[in-house]
Formats: C-alpha cells, sequence, structure tokens
C-alpha cells in the first residue's frame, strides 16, 4: 500500500517499483511529422525491437509519448479511439501490449484532453449544428466572435482548440477515452498539460475511472505552482517535478549546489504527500548532454536515482545523445529523433552512458526505498554538495557527495561508507 493512501485508496504500490523508459513514438519510429495525408505504416512495431534493450537498461515500463490519430506532433488529436495510421492499428498497439506484457513491462499512455487538434472531425459538426447541439458541449467556443463563431484556442496555437470543461460531457468523453485503453492493457495514463484545466474536472474524471480500474496511475503535466496542492485537488497520483530537473542542469552547469539543495528541500515537502515524477530529459526540452555534456549527463542522473520521486529516462539520454529545443515550427525535431531499426546499430560512442545508466538504475532498484526516500544535508558550498538520502521507515540510508569543483566527480556510498558507484570525469563541456 503506498504510504501516503489511505487503507481504502485504489493500489498503486506496483508504482513503486517503477522506472520508466520514456520515447516519443513518431519520432522514434521516423513518421512524418509535417506531411500532408502521409501514407499508413506499422510503425509502432519498432519498438517491439527495443524492449529487451529497454529490460537490459533496467526500466520497468515505457512511458509513451502520443499515439493516437493527430494531425501534426500527435498532441493536436483528431481520434481519441484510433491509432495514428502513421504508427500503424490497433493490431499493432494490442502486439505492443502483448510484448512488453510477456517481458513484465508497463505500458503508460500519453491523452490531450486539454486540448484538440483544429481538424477535429467532431468541432466541424459542431459548428455546423449550432451550440445547441450535442457535440458543442465538448468545446470551448465564442458563438458570439466577430464574422461569426470560432474556437478558443490552447496558449495561443491556432490548431490547438480548447475544450470546455466545465461541461459533463468533457468529463463523460475523457472518462470514457481514459477507460476504453485502460481496458484495452494500459496501465495508467500521463495527462498532457494538466496544469491547463480545472483540478476539479480530473477529480471527477479520474475517480470515475479508478471505479473499474482501480490500480490505474494518473500522472499530470505540470510545470509551476503549488504541486501538492494540485495533486490533492485533482485526485491525480503524481505530476511531473519540473522544479528538480530545472535544478539539477542549472546547479550543475552553473557551479551553484546552494540551487540544487533548496529545490531538494521542497522536493521533501513533497514527497509528505505525493511522490513526484522526476526526470532529466523529456521530449520537451534540450538535451541534458548537451547542456552539460556526456559526463555532466551521468553526474545529474546520478543524483537523480538518488532521491525520492518515479524515474523516467528519455530515450536517447541513456547514449548521450544531444539536441537542442527551439520555439519554431519543427523546433522540437532535435529532441525527438529516429532510432536505428535495432540497439546493434547504436553509435559505440554511447555505451558508457548507457553501462553507467545500468549501473545507476541497477542501484536504485537494489534500494527501492529510495522512492519515497528524504534528503538531509551533510554538507554544502557552491561546488561540492553532500546529502544523505534515508527511508522515511527504518534506518536504511546512503550518502551522496557531489563535487564539481573541478570536473563532474560523484560517489554514492553505503552507511558504512564503502563506495557503491563512483564518477570521476575530467572538467569538460559538451
Amino acid at each position: 500500500m503506498d504510504a501516503h493512501r489511505s487503507p481504502d485508496a485504489p493500489d498503486t504500490s506496483w508504482v513503486h517499483h517503477a522506472i520508466w523508459w520514456h520515447v516519443y513514438p513518431l519520432g522514434f519510429a521516423g513518421a512524418p511529422i509535417r506531411t500532408a495525408d502521409p501514407a499508413p505504416a506499422p510503425r509502432l512495431r519498432a519498438l517491439l525491437d527495443w524492449l529487451d534493450y529497454a529490460v537490459e537498461l533496467g526500466a520497468s515500463g515505457l512511458l509513451l509519448g502520443p499515439v493516437f490519430h493527430s494531425a501534426t506532433h500527435g498532441y493536436d488529436t483528431l481520434d481519441h479511439y484510433r491509432i495514428d495510421p502513421r504508427l500503424g492499428t490497433l493490431a499493432d498497439f494490442d502486439a505492443l501490449v502483448a510484448a512488453c506484457r510477456a517481458r513484465g513491462l508497463r505500458v503508460v499512455l500519453d491523452g490531450v484532453f486539454s486540448h484538440v487538434g483544429a481538424g477535429h472531425p467532431a468541432l466541424a459538426r459542431a459548428l455546423a449544428a449550432g451550440p445547441d447541439s450535442p457535440e458543442a458541449e465538448l468545446f470551448d467556443l465564442d458563438w458570439d466572435a466577430p464574422g461569426g463563431p470560432r474556437p478558443r484556442v490552447f496558449e495561443g496555437h491556432g490548431e490547438l482548440v480548447r475544450l470546455d470543461h466545465s461541461r459533463p460531457r468533457t468529463a463523460d468523453f475523457a472518462a470514457d477515452v481514459l477507460g476504453y485503453w485502460l481496458a484495452r492493457g494500459a496501465d495508467g495514463w500521463r495527462l498532457d498539460a494538466a496544469y491547463s484545466v480545472e483540478p476539479g474536472f480530473w477529480a471527477k474524471v479520474c475517480d470515475r475511472v479508478r471505479r473499474d480500474h482501480p490500480r490505474a496511475w494518473f500522472l499530470g503535466e505540470v510545470i509551476h505552482g503549488d504541486y501538492a496542492a494540485f495533486v490533492a485537488e485533482s485526485h491525480l497520483d503524481s505530476v511531473t517535478q519540473y522544479e528538480l530537473w530545472k535544478a539539477l542542469w542549472s546547479s550543475l552547469r552553473e557551479r551553484n549546489l546552494f540551487e540544487l539543495d533548496w529545490a531538494l528541500k521542497r522536493h521533501n515537502g513533497f514527497l509528505e504527500s505525493f511522490t513526484p515524477t522526476t526526470f532529466v530529459g523529456n521530449h520537451d526540452v534540450t538535451r541534458v548532454a548537451d547542456t552539460l555534456g556526456a559526463d555532466g549527463a551521468v553526474a545529474a542522473l546520478a543524483l537523480l536515482m538518488c532521491v525520492g520521486g518515479v524515474p523516467c529516462v528519455y530515450y536517447g539520454d541513456e547514449q548521450g545523445f544531444t539536441g537542442v529545443k527551439e520555439e519554431r515550427v519543427g523546433g522540437d525535431d532535435a529532441v525527438r529523433p529516429a532510432f536505428p531499426d535495432s540497439p546493434g546499430e547504436l553509435a559505440p560512442w554511447g555505451r558508457g552512458v548507457y553501462r553507467a545508466h545500468q549501473e545507476l538504475i541497477g542501484l536504485r532498484r537494489r534500494h527501492p526505498w529510495l522512492t519515497t526516500a528524504a534528503t538531509e544535508t551533510v554538507a554544502l558550498d557552491n561546488t561540492r554538495y553532500v546529502f544523505r538520502a534515508h527511508a522515511r521507515q527504518g534506518g536504511d540510508h546512503l550518502e551522496v557527495e557531489a563535487d564539481i569543483t573541478d570536473g563532474w566527480n560523484v560517489e554514492i556510498r553505503d552507511p558504512a561508507g564503502h563506495t557503491l558507484w563512483r564518477l570521476d570525469a575530467e572538467p569538460g563541456r559538451p
């Protein structure tokens, strides 16, 4: 039972053993993103040849980016019940889930219920039928706009149309989609742009879905704000810990470990009420190896693996991939690349980073209490930080020392002071 849940709450304790390999399928499989009417292809099956690789990495599941029919990048959904033709069919999805099950891998899907693509067929029908039509209830529409009715959009993006989260029909729709794919084999959901929707909407939806799927896990994308309050009000299980993500790369790059110490103090507070989802990279940010170099990226991962949370490894980070996120059309492409057909085709220069990931994930899995561990500062200055990660119950603890005065030096020690893992890397920048 999750220590943060009441005795009668749904049991999602399985997630305390989860380490996600986060994959953006459209990019991973080399699907065309902005090509008009691309030819259908079973690209989702490209992941089948990488599942053993994920297991060997130490991951316990796949956190998949969008797989549903969309116009371009996956977050402009056109049909929540259909696999994107660029990725294949329902049969291809079923084959992936079955192959994951055979290896003991969980599957979490990425759902967009903040908005849909402007080309969604239900939107066209709603605009044609008028404000009293059933489908009009789904969308946030300005029926009195100059020049005729028009939809309100998401964060200024004209191609992304907001749903109306005040309407029961929208909650019904979201709950039905979530339940459909959970019944199809998914174990949970990442809820995209969860921060842009009133938490009460998520509470209604998730409570309803949990009646039939009590072991489902719900992760909300939240960037800023009061994480603990959002989780409490939304009834989600977790949110994305962007504060810690920023502190990890920024404190290492700027040689200011006080920033990381402050973030970990706040992280301790979050862990008192829920288990955040932690990461050093994802599909929306510049690669950590681009910011810190390969050795710096390993240092960041070592710190991440020794603090509480549900860790994610973004595909390619375990190979030291680089890529810069840019604010322009296509600016995500560099951080959402295609992978080769099989692991044997990866470049050899990534092997050292991959091996470090295996070692650190292995250390994490041998100390499962780290999922909810608190940290305590032992020593701190700008370039040297020693903290103790300790179990919330019992006397288990690890001591972590990061010294970035001259290079990337991280050591993880057991309670007796014996070295469990060590990084000694020369100074360097990407």
